[in-house]
């Protein structure tokens, strides 16, 4: 049974229908950089020390996530691992970790704006003014 939307928000008491979505990316020349799969590649990584494990708790294949790790390597110009030289386990360089920084501090930022937005919206868009 459908209910028309005034009588849903008062059975319901208030249900919000309407939300702000996004999606935050970084490229460069229209191909991704970072965005939050490289952030939950680089996060798996400096947890597992390596690639193979950190595609598997992502349960993703080991040549999508060296594809995109080295695609954002030759993309940003730097090295986002080293691989160490005994025991070949992988560390994040200090800029991958600065990086990942500033993504999760842009990430929250832009969650705080939309928030703000949300409410402003949800304050001027209501059934019957109300």
């Amino acid at each position: 049974m459908i209910f028309p939307i005034r009588k849903l928000l008062k059975a319901h008491g208030g249900i919000r229908l309407m939300e702000i979505k996004h999606k935050v990316w970084i490229e460069k020349n229209g191909k991704v950089v970072f965005g939050k799969g490289r952030d939950d590649i680089l996060k798996a990584i400096d947890e597992q020390r390596s690639l193979n494990a950190a595609a598997k708790k992502l349960e993703m294949s080991y040549r999508a996530a060296w594809g995109r790790l080295k695609a954002s390597e030759e993309r940003m110009g730097m090295k986002l691992v080293d691989i160490g030289v005994h025991d070949k386990s992988m560390q994040l360089t200090p800029q991958a970790r600065s990086i990942i920084d500033r993504f999760e501090k842009l990430e929250k930022d832009v969650e705080k704006l939309l928030h703000s937005a949300d409410q402003d919206f949800q304050k001027l868009i209501r059934p019957n003014g109300k």
